[in-house]
């Protein structure tokens, strides 16, 4: 099996023979059914490959589209005149980058139909080169713009720039409307929908297919699909591994499955990770290893964010459907990047419940996190954080918390007003990235415990204070009974007092009692 790694090219891979997934049963239903879509979907989850299928399709190439679908449906196949404009081949750093991009598509497209316009505006180019190409062909245009809030995104923390890349896309993805006359089809992708002061304001005829039930599936992979098309890929990744074929069904389903765009959504597997797992025969966080945005750790931060809160955090339909970046809550963008999804959903409150997907998703998410949170002596936190296993799972206290100082070491001076939270969002993913069982805030009938970690021997009941005492925390510990609904548990239980000094920015002093 030839696995499309890094291929998003829709002829490429039907030539060359890669693995595809049928998915143009319902290109053929968007494509008959309307005229202006946008999709929302995380990153490497397949749509520029949706963008190379619909550029083919309205190219007239049926040869590409033999034994799929769409064949059995579509009879005319008829050519169109494309514009793709594609945003994610470029680091947006200022106003310049964003206008030389535009600039240089335009250029293309005005090669071909005409560049009369080329001294007036991006949108004045953009509306001409759209009306040119309906006069030179004779046919309607299919417009296909692939990322487009890709300079949005990397403009998060910088309200000037973001405002300059908002005037600009929103007046030159505006120009779609003013041009219906002339434009057959029209797609938008990107892993954001933008709201209230928006890019889309001028183009408010788009239909929103991001949580539509009919096209959850249209990127990504459900398990059917993985079950049915993928058998032979399957049993050779367990043969490597040494598995069964249901061991190896079941333990993809843990690291890749679990994402939901609607609140009755199939599973849906992230394509990116199975087929490099497929192609390496081996299981790893390949999503992760292409790179995750800055951005979210600067959301997280600003916002004074409860890492532990985020898997089972509620939410509002409305505000999880769009993105005010003005309102600084980063659960919306970081929901529509990928990095929580829908688990469930309260129709009385309109609300949802989001949490991680899958297991490549939270152990990554914390790897990423931590040398944001921590002071890592190599920025490797694997390295790191090994250490500290065989102390946790031995009941070496003292030598955990000696180990736990560092990570503490030079605490940003931005964090001082917020350092309890700091502190307990470090000890959240450090424990969660040792793979323990770990609650924040575990709640009693005497009180909230500030953590519990559980091993395989030992019960850890930890309690925290700010510029208070060790024998402080302690002495809470003892007179609120935290250690009560653990001690008939038959694993050794440890009690541990922590005291962080503001001045030191650091532990100061911490005792134990079992």
């Amino acid at each position: 099996m030839k696995y499309p790694i890094g291929i998003q090219n829709f002829e490429k891979i039907r030539e060359g023979g890669y693995l595809y997934i049928d998915k143009t049963d319902m290109i053929y239903d968007i494509v008959k059914g309307g005229q202006y879509y946008f999709l929302s979907r995380p990153r490497r989850f397949g749509k520029s490959l949706l963008i190379s299928t619909l550029e083919a399709y309205f190219s007239g190439r049926k040869d590409l589209f033999e034994g799929l679908k769409i064949s059995e449906l579509e009879k005319e196949w008829t050519e169109h005149p494309i514009l793709h404009l594609d945003l994610n081949t470029k680091k947006y750093e200022d106003k310049s980058s964003l206008d030389a991009i535009l600039n240089m598509h335009l250029e293309i497209w005005e090669s071909t139909y005409g560049d009369e316009k080329k001294d007036r505006s991006p949108e004045e180019r953009f509306m001409y080169v759209i009306r040119r190409a309906f006069e030179k062909t004779g046919k309607q245009v299919v417009v296909l713009v692939d990322e487009y809030d890709k300079p949005m995104l990397q403009a998060i923390g910088n309200d000037a720039l973001q405002d300059e890349y908002r005037n600009t896309l929103k007046a030159f993805y505006g120009a779609l409307k003013s041009m219906d006359r002339y434009i057959r089809f029209s797609l938008l992708t990107g892993v954001t929908k933008f709201g209230k002061v928006s890019v889309f304001s001028d183009l408010n005829n788009l239909r929103d297919i991001s949580m539509l039930k009919a096209y959850e599936r249209i990127c990504g992979i459900t398990e059917d699909e993985l079950h049915d098309v993928c058998k032979e890929c399957i049993s050779e990744l367990g043969a490597a591994n040494g598995m069964t074929d249901e061991e190896t069904k079941a333990k993809l389903k843990e690291m890749y499955d679990g994402y939901h765009f609607n609140e009755e959504c199939v599973d849906i597997y992230n394509p990116f990770s199975i087929l490099n797992t497929f192609a390496n025969k081996r299981f790893g966080s390949y999503w992760f290893e292409t790179g995750t945005p800055t951005y979210l750790v600067e959301l997280l931060k600003n916002d004074k964010s409860n890492i532990e809160e985020l898997d089972g955090i509620e939410i509002d339909r409305m505000m999880l459907e769009s993105i005010d970046t003005t309102s600084g809550n980063p659960i919306p963008v970081i929901y529509q990047s990928g990095y929580l999804t829908i688990k469930d959903y309260d129709r009385r409150f309109n609300t949802y419940v989001l949490g991680f997907p899958n297991k490549e998703v939270e152990e990554g998410f914390m790897n990423f996190l931590l040398p944001f949170y921590a002071t890592l002596r190599n920025r490797n936190s694997g390295f790191e954080v090994k250490n500290f296993v065989k102390d946790i799972e031995q009941g070496n206290t003292d030598s955990f918390m000696k180990r736990l100082t560092t990570f503490f070491a030079d605490t940003p001076y931005e964090l001082v007003r917020d350092l309890e939270l700091h502190y307990q969002n470090v000890m959240f993913i450090l424990f969660k990235l040792l793979g323990f069982y770990t609650q924040a805030e575990y709640h009693t009938s005497e009180g909230r415990i500030d953590m519990v970690v559980k091993t395989p021997d030992y019960i850890y009941v930890m309690e925290f204070k700010l510029d208070g005492t060790a024998e402080e925390a302690m002495h809470q510990i003892d007179s609120k009974d935290y250690s009560l609904p653990f001690e008939s548990d038959g694993r050794k239980l440890v009690k541990v007092g922590v005291n962080f000094s503001n001045e030191k920015r650091n532990i100061e002093r911490w005792i134990e009692k079992r």
